[in-house]
């Protein structure tokens, strides 16, 4: 069972891991009369659940959803590029306090931060967040494979996948890809770009 913690917002992301395509943010706060069952870490639902409980997240909760494209990961290094996400949700949002998976505390924040490992298994706003992160991403992932398909971008999400890496390996990096992540330079380093 989730942890309601009315009036604390939730903040978590998604896709630190993927060769390709954003990291997502999003910040919740959920309503005080919260009735959203079957909340959980995004990671623990099928597709079908998710797309579901980010359709109730939406119409009854606050939400931000913000993304840290491939040139600001590069830019700053995924982490500092999540964090900057993170903290981009959570000043939208402007809740009085918030909760945000994992050990790090995003920068600038409005309000008093509360880190907790592992939190979209623990706490409702954070599952909340983790699931609009993820579906977010996913769907912006989705519309990439119409612009690239020999990338299977609708099947792997940008992670490095036998296939997503055979097809990196034949056609090069394309303008989604993480340039500062190994295989993607290792990519560069052939000289095919598409």
């Amino acid at each position: 069972m989730l942890a309601v913690t009315p009036g604390v917002a939730g903040c978590d992301e998604a896709g630190r891991g993927p060769l390709a395509g954003p990291v997502v943010a999003a910040a919740v706060l959920l309503p005080l009369d919260f009735s959203i069952v079957g909340l959980n870490d995004s990671k623990k639902l099928d597709p079908v659940r998710r797309t579901d409980l980010f359709d109730q997240i939406l119409a009854t909760a606050k939400c931000e959803i913000e993304f840290a494209f491939p040139d600001e990961i590069d830019r700053l290094n995924i982490l500092r590029a999540s964090l900057a996400a993170m903290s981009r949700a959570v000043n939208r949002l402007a809740p009085p306090e918030c909760i945000v998976d994992g050990n790090q505390v995003p920068p600038n924040c409005p309000c008093p931060i509360t880190t907790a490992v592992k939190g979209d298994g623990r706490f409702a706003a954070v599952a909340a967040a983790s699931i609009l992160a993820k579906v977010t991403r996913d769907r912006y992932m989705v519309e990439q494979a119409a612009i690239y398909p020999q990338y299977g971008f609708d099947l792997h999400f940008g992670y490095p996948t036998p296939d997503h890496l055979a097809a990196l390996r034949t056609h090069g990096p394309c303008l989604i890809h993480r340039r500062s992540f190994r295989p993607v330079a290792d990519a560069l380093l052939q000289g095919t770009l598409f």
